[in-house]
């Protein structure tokens, strides 16, 4: 690049600073400042597996040729991935635009030796962890400094970890919700595939074909045929189209991710053609945000829909069932308060639900004047999916304790199965004992995928059939 030529972040500072020419001589250092300087995360470190993918999604970017790096510096990346050395990355301090600066910056501490490491099971000094490997720190040339800290891989690599945990707790929220509808002698009516042909929303009719491939055959169901109960609550009646809504945003939301996971979200842009520099926005993460946030709306669905059903379930009065689903109620309180402890985690859900792209602050002296604030908005869906898992969990427990007393008659052969896997880990509650361990059994067995693991491959196939 010609001295004469000013390009931002290459021989000029940045952000506000964008006006200040840097000498030619002073590009290596102004790159190794600018890591140094916005390494200023707070808070726990992210995962390990989370960092990994932030790795990945950066190797992407760069190797397109658009950022103007050496294939060095792309190649010592992949390095410390075949090398299992992971950077210590807080996972505070981004707003989501001019990317995850923060974050990033603690990655590219490492490739300078600077900062700390996972590697071979401990936290060591960068350094520490090179020499073991027999390599160098790299000195940092122009532009390459901002190449790795614009970008947004933090953001993408959180929502991409979170959207699979969703999309296994709305299989998870489909299978219990199944039960509890034979648990409390609910309707299949509600499933009939005419209901949602002519209501022609992807996701509705995914989900209600599913209901329909768990809820047949049911020894349960045919026992009321002729009951008169007229219509079933909302919360078994409407599930095809509740979580058929949650499933139609976690597609786009999954859509939205792995666009911006191959996507180039750096600034400026070099056009390897012409070698035009560009200054442009692809570092803005508001594409995540807004879809983070519609991400946030499912997850807390999902767990707030699974709350009314349990409400529903220890209710003796609408489920026909034991009171709290226990025997000798008063003596014993059964479900009562784990009841409130899922009633309480879907609470904190609808808080975590609000959206956090609509939250901009102007930051570098309003230079950055609007920002996504897609990293929070990632970020928070893991506190809120462990929430939602654990409400599932505690629905898992009582809508298996309500189909046992529905005996000697039997549910779907699906059902029973999810009876089963349940039974080999928690065995049925006669009178009380301390429940947080169940909890805890149950939503490891959801976590691990076993009781729905039917269900999960359905939600990804839009052309999946019924039956």
């Amino acid at each position: 690049m010609s001295a004469d030529v000013i390009a931002y972040g290459i021989n000029t500072g940045f952000g506000k600073l964008a006006q200040t020419r840097v000498d030619v001589d002073k590009l290596s250092a102004l790159q190794q400042n600018l890591v140094r300087s916005h390494a200023a995360g707070v808070g726990a470190p992210l995962e390990s597996g989370i960092v990994r993918l932030v790795l990945c999604l950066k190797i992407i970017s760069l190797a397109q040729g658009y950022s103007g790096v050496r294939p060095e510096l792309v190649h010592r990346l992949i390095v410390m991935l075949a090398n299992d050395m992971m950077p210590v990355v807080p996972a505070k301090g981004s707003v989501g635009a001019s990317g995850d600066l923060a974050p990033l910056a603690h990655m590219a501490l490492t490739l300078i030796g600077e900062g700390q490491v996972h590697f071979r099971g401990a936290v060591v000094p960068t350094s520490q962890a090179l020499k073991a490997i027999e390599l160098e720190p790299l000195k940092l040339e122009a532009k390459e400094g901002l190449a790795l800290l614009n970008g947004t891989q933090v953001s993408t690599a959180l929502a991409l970890d979170a959207v699979l945990a969703a999309e296994r707790n709305l299989a998870n929220a489909i299978l219990i919700g199944a039960i509890s509808v034979d648990a409390a002698l609910g309707s299949y009516v509600p499933f009939d595939e005419r209901i949602h042909q002519i209501r022609p929303h992807p996701g509705q009719q995914k989900v209600a074909a599913i209901f329909r491939n768990l809820l047949n055959d049911s020894e349960i169901n045919r026992s009321h045929a002729l009951c008169d109960r007229v219509q079933d609550p909302y919360s078994l009646r409407c599930q095809p189209q509740v979580l058929g809504a949650c499933l139609d945003q976690l597609w786009h939301a999954s859509e939205v991710f792995l666009r911006e996971a191959i996507s180039v979200s750096d600034n400026p842009l070099i056009i390897p053609d012409t070698g035009e520099i560009l200054s442009g926005g692809n570092f803005h993460a508001e594409p995540v945000a807004l879809a983070a946030d519609n991400v946030a709306l499912a997850i807390a669905e999902i767990g707030s829909l699974s709350e009314r059903r349990i409400a529903m379930l220890i209710d003796s009065g609408i489920s026909e069932l034991p009171p709290f689903l226990v025997e000798d109620a008063g003596l014993n309180s059964g479900f009562m308060v784990a009841h409130v402890t899922a009633a309480s985690l879907a609470s904190e859900n609808k808080s975590l639900a609000h959206p956090a792209s609509v939250d901009s602050l102007p930051t570098s002296a309003n230079q950055e004047d609007h920002v996504s604030m897609a990293t929070f908005a990632a970020r928070r869906l893991a506190e809120m999916n462990e929430n939602s898992q654990s409400i599932l969990a505690v629905e898992y427990l009582a809508a298996v304790q309500g189909i046992e007393f529905r005996r000697p008659l039997k549910s779907t052969r699906s059902i029973e199965g999810a009876v089963e896997i349940l039974r080999q880990e928690v065995p049925h509650l006669s009178t009380d004992r301390v429940f947080a361990p169940d909890i805890q059994k149950a939503a490891r067995l959801l976590a691990g995928g076993k009781p729905a693991k039917s269900v999960l491959p359905l939600l990804s196939d839009l052309s999946a059939q019924d039956g």
